[in-house]
């Protein structure tokens, strides 16, 4: 069931305390929440004063759909480890049908009630056996006619260990702008011409090879209608 739940926001927080908290940002709004996922707005540190993002913001569950329906990850040509699904394309999207009926209408809702100081979280989980789960998390901001759609982690497997016989303890439903293991592939959007390219020097390409990010000129791009898969 959906449920939206508002926490208070102390004024009195200070930015130092902020930028202290291990997450970097913390909940308040829950737009929807279940055991598998949910969507909520996080304060967002990395705000800069005079460069604050265009919330809060009208778009349609059927412009968000066009965005999240343009969003397509390129694996790599050597897939590793082998148990990764070889049955998809190398190019395909990153969101299912099921997954953009599903989204588009709670982040459009949450963009709605977005603080210029907020941004929109995304998180869901997929069993994969009975102790294994896939993640796909990130989040979602504008800024003027651009949209910007974070994807930190795509069906990261949540027993990543980075040193061998070092388990992870950290909650990943906390840090869902955090990458839970190498990202493999690269993301892109179609068509191209709503990609709005970001300048990149060389010196940030090769600090930042992947930033998993895409920005999107989301007026170029005609509405998605929400179809459910089973439906013609």
């Amino acid at each position: 069931m959906n449920r939206l739940i508002r926490l208070p926001l102390l004024a009195s927080i200070s930015a130092g305390l902020v930028a202290a908290c291990a997450s970097g940002q913390f909940t308040t709004i829950t737009i929807y929440e279940s055991p598998a996922g949910y969507v909520r707005l996080e304060f967002d540190r990395t705000v800069k004063k005079g460069a604050e993002h265009s919330h809060p913001i009208s778009l349609t569950p059927e412009q968000i759909a066009a965005v999240l329906g343009g969003v397509r990850i390129i694996e790599p040509l050597a897939k590793l480890p082998l148990y990764d699904d070889i049955s998809l394309p190398r190019v395909h999207q990153v969101f299912t049908e099921k997954e953009i009926v599903f989204f588009a209408p709670l982040l459009a809702l949450a963009l709605s009630k977005a603080t210029p100081e907020e941004v929109v979280t995304f998180y869901q989980s997929r069993d994969v056996s009975a102790i294994k789960r896939e993640v796909t998390s990130g989040g979602v901001f504008v800024h003027g006619d651009e949209l910007h759609l974070v994807l930190a982690n795509y069906r990261s497997h949540t027993q990543y260990m980075p040193d061998f016989g070092a388990a992870d303890t950290k909650d990943d439903r906390l840090t869902p702008m955090e990458p839970l293991a190498p990202q493999r592939g690269k993301l892109d959007f179609e068509p191209y011409s709503a990609k709005q390219i970001q300048p990149v020097g060389v010196f940030e390409k090769l600090l930042q090879w992947d930033n998993r990010e895409v920005v999107v000129l989301y007026k170029q791009l005609p509405p998605r209608p929400l179809v459910q898969p089973n439906q013609s």
